[in-house]
C-alpha cells in the first residue's frame, strides 16, 4: 500500500494517510528497492513444481535445483515456495493405527539391529494408507532384512485384519514351522489382535513391536514406503484409483524381481534372497 500511495502522493501525505513512522516508511522504501537475490531460484522453483504437475515437495525440489546449478539450502526452498503458495499435492500418510496399552503385547526383540545374515530370520511389517481421487486404499507388507525383499503383501481398501491375515497366510507358506524368526511390527491394533498373536505362536515366530510412538524402531519399512513414494506417486500420472492400484501392483513386482540394490551387489532382492538360500 505505501509504494502504491507513494508514487500518487507527496510524502508527508503518504505518512498521514498510513499513520506511520518516517523511519519506518523509508525502511521499506529502501527495502523495495533492492534487488530480489531469489528472482531467478523462484522462476526456477516454479518451473520444477509444475513440471512435475505439483509432486514434488521442497526436499525433492531443492535436489532438482542443484541440478540446475541453485546451490540452495532445503530450508530456503521451503520458504520460497511457501511464500508462492506452492504446496505438494500428493501426500502419503502413514497409516496411524495405535490403540491399547503400551509395551503390554510384545517386546522390542529387533532393537534396531536391522541386518540378517540369511533369509528368514527378520522379518518387519506395517501397514500404509494412500488417498488419491477421494477414496483410500491400504497396503499391507512383510519384508525380509535380509535382502529387503517383499515376502508377501495384502491391499485393502478398508484396515480391517483379514488384510493383515491374509498377509500373514502368504508369507506362511515360504517358510517352514518352527523358524524362531523374528516379525516386527509397530503397536497397531492389528498386531495387538488376539488372533494376530495366536497365528504367529502355532508357526512359530517370535513377535517383536517398536516402542509407542517411536518410528525409527521400525526404520527399515518406514524407507521403503519413502522409496514407493518417491518412485511410483511422484513419478507417474494415474486416471485413475484402480489404474492407481494396478501400478501399485507392477511397481511391488519391480521392486522385487527387477530394481537392483547396490548393496545387494548388483542384484534384485528376490534374487538375492534365491541366492542365500541356496548358499544356506
Amino acid at each position: 500500500m505505501i509504494h502504491i500511495l507513494r508514487r500518487e502522493f507527496p510524502l508527508a501525505l503518504v505518512l498521514s494517510i498510513a499513520q506511520l513512522p518516517r523511519a519506518t516508511y523509508y525502511y521499506h522504501a529502501r527495502k523495495q528497492s533492492v534487488p530480489d537475490k531469489y528472482e531467478e531460484a523462484r522462476a526456477a522453483i516454479s518451473a520444477i513444481y509444475h513440471e512435475n504437475k505439483g509432486r514434488y515437495g521442497y526436499r525433492r525440489i531443492t535436489l532438482a535445483l542443484r541440478s540446475r546449478g541453485f546451490l540452495l539450502n532445503h530450508k530456503t526452498v521451503q520458504r520460497l515456495m511457501k511464500e508462492a503458495g506452492l504446496i505438494c499435492r500428493v501426500r502419503m500418510k502413514k497409516y496411524k493405527s495405535y490403540k491399547g496399552e503400551v509395551g503390554k503385547i510384545a517386546p522390542n526383540l529387533l532393537e534396531r539391529h536391522f541386518e540378517a545374515v540369511k533369509p528368514n530370520q527378520k522379518w518387519v511389517t506395517d501397514v500404509t494408507e494412500f488417498s488419491l481421487f477421494g477414496q483410500k486404499l491400504y497396503l499391507s507388507p512383510i519384508l525380509d532384512l535380509c535382502s529387503r525383499d517383499i515376502v508377501s503383501y495384502a491391499i485393502s481398501e478398508r484396515p480391517v485384519l483379514s488384510m493383515v491375515t491374509s498377509m500373514l497366510d502368504k508369507a506362511f507358506t515360504r517358510i517352514p514351522d518352527d523358524t524362531e524368526l523374528i516379525l516386527h511390527s509397530d503397536q497397531g491394533w492389528q498386531y495387538q489382535h488376539k488372533q494376530y498373536q495366536r497365528m504367529l505362536r502355532r508357526k512359530g515366530i517370535r513377535q517383536s513391536m517398536s516402542r509407542k510412538g517411536n518410528c525409527l524402531d521400525n526404520a527399515v519399512m518406514e524407507n521403503f514406503f519413502g522409496l514407493l513414494k518417491s518412485e511410483l506417486l511422484y513419478l507417474q500420472t494415474f486416471d485413475s484409483f484402480e489404474h492407481f492400484k494396478a501400478e501399485l501392483i507392477e511397481y511391488l513386482d519391480y521392486y522385487n524381481n527387477r530394481r537392483i540394490k547396490a548393496k545387494l551387489k548388483g542384484l534384485p532382492p528376490a534374487m538375492h534372497r534365491q541366492q542365500a538360500l541356496s548358499a544356506a
